[in-house]
């Protein structure tokens, strides 16, 4: 869903500076009019939108004057901007967020700030190699895991074989160093498993459908009984439901796996091999 006007206006102001109104309609899109009324509103909000007088006259967001950060303490401050910084490992290629710390460094008080701007210094994760994902994608999969809906993408196996998917997610993970996404295949009538960085031209699709029910009670005892095939694993109180049986199904190794998943390495070794991916 696209941000609001109001929500862009905000954006605008807190990138820093001074904005005429002429300039904000511009940049929105909007009439002066809307943007004068935008700049209203977040005042109403809690904004401290200050305004120079005279010809001319132009806006400025002043940095402190939103109440509602005052609620933060700092270690949630602490908390916030390292886990941005760790997300921004996997989306190396965008500026969300870097975008999310200014915006941050605008609203905070000064000694929240002077906390986010030590943490913001004193971290650095190392860009992770072959997981590179979109915070689109990552969201376009929340809202349909939210709203109970479904999927449609492109996706690449390991072996460059396209295919097209509808599904119905489930949840995303990480493992190994790469995004997941597990989400029952429609076509395939199966639980599957996609790597996020290998999904293109993903977007929900219109209508609604019954919700399924997930075999497992977590995703963490679904991958350690090899999807639920392993014999003893993942039954009585653990499981939901029984397993999809299919015509064929026993020849079929890792049916359930659209992307390589590996296994989790014990403190002592190093991560085994990769499963092959298959259709």
């Amino acid at each position: 869903m696209d941000p609001t006007p109001t929500t862009r206006t905000l954006t605008l102001l807190q990138s820093g500076g001074e904005w005429t109104a002429t300039d904000l309609a511009a940049r929105l899109g909007t009439s002066v009019r809307t943007a004068r009324r935008d700049i209203q509103r977040l005042r109403r909000l809690g904004y401290t939108v200050e305004a120079r007088p005279g010809p001319g006259s132009a806006y400025r967001l002043r940095p402190g004057g939103r109440l509602p950060p005052l609620l933060f303490t700092a270690d949630e401050i602490t908390a916030l901007v390292a886990g941005l910084h760790l997300i921004r490992a996997w989306l190396p290629e965008e500026e969300v967020t870097a975008s999310a710390l200014l915006k941050l460094d605008q609203v905070l008080p000064r000694p929240l700030r002077r906390r986010a701007a030590a943490i913001d210094l004193a971290t650095e994760v190392l860009q992770q190699p072959g997981a590179v994902v979109t915070a689109a994608t990552v969201g376009v999969i929340a809202d349909a895991v939210a709203e109970d809906g479904r999927l449609r993408f492109r996706y690449l196996d390991r072996h460059g074989r396209p295919s097209t998917r509808l599904v119905e997610p489930y949840r995303h993970f990480l493992r190994a160093g790469h995004w997941y996404l597990v989400a029952f295949d429609v076509e395939r009538d199966d639980w599957r498993t996609f790597r996020l960085d290998r999904i293109t031209d993903i977007s929900p699709v219109a209508g609604t459908h019954r919700p399924r029910t997930f075999p497992y009670t977590s995703i963490e005892r679904w991958l350690t009984s090899d999807f639920g095939r392993v014999p003893g694993t993942g039954t009585g109180p653990e499981r939901r439901s029984p397993p999809v049986t299919r015509p064929g199904a026993a020849a079929s190794v890792a049916c359930r796996e659209d992307g390589p998943l590996p296994e989790p390495a014990s403190r002592d070794s190093h991560p085994p091999a990769e499963r092959a991916d298959v259709r």
